[in-house]
């Protein structure tokens, strides 16, 4: 998906994974060492459930709160998109994780927002996955007060998720690694070696 007229931006790069998983840490990192090249698109949910967004663990109640999220998201990427043209996004999160949260799985997510996993992943040029420590067991503590899981439902969740993106034609997975040092050198790695490859092919 590159630049066109309807399509302005010079390519956009989903940066997900399971909870705990350094992708936020990678980008803020890749975006300080790049500067005006790239523009980050924050993550949606964290934005909305630190800003007072209700947060309720009932069917209705999630589903409600991924539609709002997926909205957020769309929208914050085309903001980002139509004032950067010419940087590369790289969003944190994407369209298409409020699927693993959906309450019957993947279910009927994208077919009550009117898309399709397709169509959703083909508003990305690339996808970079950053595996949950929980995976490996380690704890996934941070920053984001938002984090809610447990090691078990991170560990599900990054499943749920990676089953998702690992569809799109340019995925690449970030295993998790007992030195968090580590794995983000090699996810940074990983980002600059994608970035590289689609400013040569666009």
């Amino acid at each position: 998906m590159f630049r066109t007229p309807q399509n302005p931006h010079a390519c956009r790069i989903a940066v997900t994974g399971g909870p705990g998983g350094g992708k936020t840490t990678a980008i803020d990192l890749f975006r300080r060492e790049i500067g005006d090249g790239v523009v980050m698109v924050p993550e949606a949910a964290t934005m909305m459930f630190t800003g007072g967004f209700p947060r309720y663990s009932e069917p209705a109640a999630v589903r409600s709160a991924q539609h709002a999220i997926y909205h957020v998201q769309r929208n914050l990427e085309d903001i980002q998109s139509s004032r950067y043209p010419d940087r590369i996004l790289l969003c944190d999160r994407g369209t298409i994780d409020g699927a693993a949260y959906w309450p019957e799985g993947e279910g009927n997510f994208f077919e009550s927002l009117g898309t399709s996993l397709e169509a959703e992943l083909s508003r990305y040029d690339g996808v970079i996955f950053f595996e949950s420590a929980a995976v490996g067991g380690l704890g996934i503590e941070g920053g984001n007060p938002a984090r809610l899981e447990s090691l078990g439902e991170a560990a599900q969740l990054d499943a749920r998720l990676r089953s998702l993106w690992s569809r799109h034609g340019r995925f690449v997975l970030v295993h998790h690694n007992e030195s968090f040092f580590k794995k983000i050198t090699i996810g940074l790695a990983v980002l600059d070696e994608m970035v590289q490859q689609l400013r040569s092919a666009s």
